[in-house]
């Protein structure tokens, strides 16, 4: 799932910090390595939900440039966008954002095998969120009525999983950039992606 890296559009919480425009640069850089990444994995088609649509001339490039499917992202909240890409892309279904460049296709190998056995897959975020979760079957009370980008969103669903007596699986731990601690560390940790 990818916003258009439009300024003023995307990543706008690191745009106090880094301003519109860069801001915009990484998001696109940030897409297409998520992008490369889902694809090196080799566990199914990959679809690149974007928003406001697809005629961002970057998601346009992606898809001349590698074999995924472009998809508009619906109205809606952030688990009405999740939901829709679970129940349009068959079963099982991963979902992740692009903001996470510590993801490496052994992530999305180990989420994929872990559907084989269980309802859904968690890759905690650092945060509180998480940056992974995957399906065998969509489950509609997993993305209703949540907290969005507060640090609460992974202890929320650990309670409707719950609820819902589904079987999970949660991996290890990965972050995300959303703030100027996450901009250094992506700048430590992955120099190929950094602004500067």
């Amino acid at each position: 799932m990818a916003k258009a890296p439009i300024p003023g559009l995307a990543k706008t919480r690191l745009i106090p910090i880094v301003g519109a425009h860069a801001a915009a640069v990484l998001q696109e850089r940030l897409t297409e390595q998520t992008v490369t990444t889902a694809l090196a994995a080799g566990i199914g088609p990959v679809t690149l939900w974007c928003a406001p649509d697809t005629t961002h001339a970057s998601f346009r490039d992606l898809a001349a440039r590698f074999p995924i499917t472009l998809a508009r992202q619906p109205d809606g909240d952030l688990g009405a966008r999740m939901l829709a890409a679970l129940e349009t892309g068959g079963d099982p279904t991963l979902v992740i954002g692009t903001d996470c460049p510590a993801f490496m296709p052994e992530h999305l190998r180990a989420a994929a095998a872990a559907l084989e056995a269980a309802d859904v897959v968690l890759i905690p975020a650092e945060d509180g969120g998480y940056v992974l979760i995957g399906s065998r079957t969509p489950q509609a009370e997993l993305f209703s009525g949540v907290s969005w980008g507060t640090p609460v969103v992974l202890a929320e669903t650990h309670e409707r999983i719950a609820a819902l007596n589904l079987k999970a699986v949660e991996l290890s731990p990965l972050w995300d950039v959303d703030t100027e601690s996450d901009l250094a560390r992506l700048e430590r940790e992955f120099p190929a992606l950094a602004l500067l």
